[in-house]
């Protein structure tokens, strides 16, 4: 029989073995972010088990920084590093438990399906190539990797930039949300498509600054929340530094620099298994203008995207008390424009699950290229 091994040294890799004595019994714990306390996001490869009866022990799952995230969660699972699917799990408060028969001697599982360093350098260098793009080095990370932006709009037309709205999309602020790319990915593919129509009356109008991924080194080396250095970036929008929240620093400058007049922040919700959006309710500058900008939002993505709903999402705080270190509220307040967090389930949508593949990457990209629609819906009106 082969002996079993379990590996993590590879991109965006975490796992701590604690025994692999017992197939019936592999005892794991999920590590935690290199430089802080936050601990959720586990992949890993395990080899040799072809055709052995597996359980898989989540030991400290309890201690993790979502507990509740269990609830419901199956474990994503892939022979080929391609094609991911979902493993039944249970969970006691303490323990999340895995049981499966492996059908190759070589299979990987995943807190969700992985967006890796390499496709993400394969998504900004096909992006690039299109006459529609023009990349930007803003800065290097903590570990030395590129921060780009990417802008997307038709130089052809004939209104002028300064006329042009200015639409952000940022993404993977959290690294072990990489959901969130997936999402940038689609709207990317969709929004550089000659052939779509919404795409070409939006690059008309529109000038878009995306950044895919706001924290690469923490998805790199692994971590659910925060960056090389510890920092939670969607934490860090009042008062940025190079020291400890460079990607912050630079794309803040950048938006101070060009304006803002929509900016979409991509995230994952660990317990929630809906797709949802927050706004600025709760910041000061909120106005009946933004209200009415919201509702249009929300209304145009309901009408023509049943993965979109607005019943399910985050209470409502006081108007006025809104922590203005997360970018939506810091971005809204700053610009007085309409700002919006875009939250996808680590689980699956529940009002169209997937019983196969739950929510996954392919779900992820649709859905950010089903946003171009409600950006639409706005355009016009977005600014004052």
């Amino acid at each position: 029989m082969p002996t079993l091994h379990i590996s993590s040294q590879f991109d965006a890799g975490a796992i701590e073995v604690v025994s692999l004595d017992d197939p019936q019994d592999i005892q794991l714990r999920i590590p935690q972010d290199n430089a802080s306390e936050f601990a959720q996001w586990f992949y890993f490869c395990l080899n040799g088990a072809a055709g052995l009866p597996i359980r898989l022990n989540f030991l400290n799952a309890g201690q993790s920084a979502y507990p509740k995230g269990w609830d419901g969660y199956r474990v994503v699972c892939s022979y080929d590093h391609q094609n991911w699917f979902r493993l039944d799990t249970n969970f006691d408060g303490q323990v999340m438990r895995t049981a499966f028969t492996p059908a190759s001697n070589h299979v990987y599982l995943a807190y969700f399906e992985p967006y890796s360093h390499e496709r993400h350098l394969d998504l900004v260098g096909s992006a690039a190539n299109s006459a529609h793009v023009t990349s930007e080095h803003l800065g290097s990370t903590l570990d030395g990797r590129d921060m780009t932006l990417l802008r997307v709009t038709d130089v052809t037309s004939a209104t002028p930039l300064a006329q042009k709205k200015k639409v952000w999309l940022i993404a993977r602020q959290h690294p072990g949300e990489s959901m969130a790319e997936w999402f940038a990915e689609g709207f990317l593919e969709r929004l550089l498509d000659d052939a779509d129509p919404v795409a070409r009356v939006l690059l008309e109008k529109c000038v878009f600054y995306v950044v895919p991924n706001m924290n690469p080194d923490g998805a790199v080396r692994g971590n659910l929340r925060t960056n090389a250095a510890g920092a939670n970036l969607n934490r860090e929008w009042a008062a940025p530094s190079l020291e400890k929240s460079p990607q912050v620093y630079w794309v803040r400058q950048k938006m101070l620099d060009v304006g803002v007049d929509l900016n979409l922040d991509a995230h994952g919700d660990e317990g929630l298994p809906y797709n949802f959006v927050v706004g600025t309710e709760d910041t000061p500058g909120y106005n009946p203008r933004i209200a009415a900008l919201e509702d249009t939002f929300k209304a145009s993505w309901l009408a023509t995207c049943p993965d979109f709903q607005t019943t399910h999402g985050y209470p409502r705080g006081k108007h006025g008390e809104a922590n203005l270190t997360l970018a939506t509220n810091w971005i809204g307040q700053q610009f007085g424009c309409l700002a919006f967090t875009i939250e996808m389930p680590f689980k699956d949508n529940a009002d169209l699950p997937d019983a196969q593949v739950g929510w996954n990457g392919e779900r992820a990209k649709r859905l950010g290229a089903s946003v171009l629609q409600p950006v639409l819906a706005v355009v016009d009106q977005l600014r004052a």
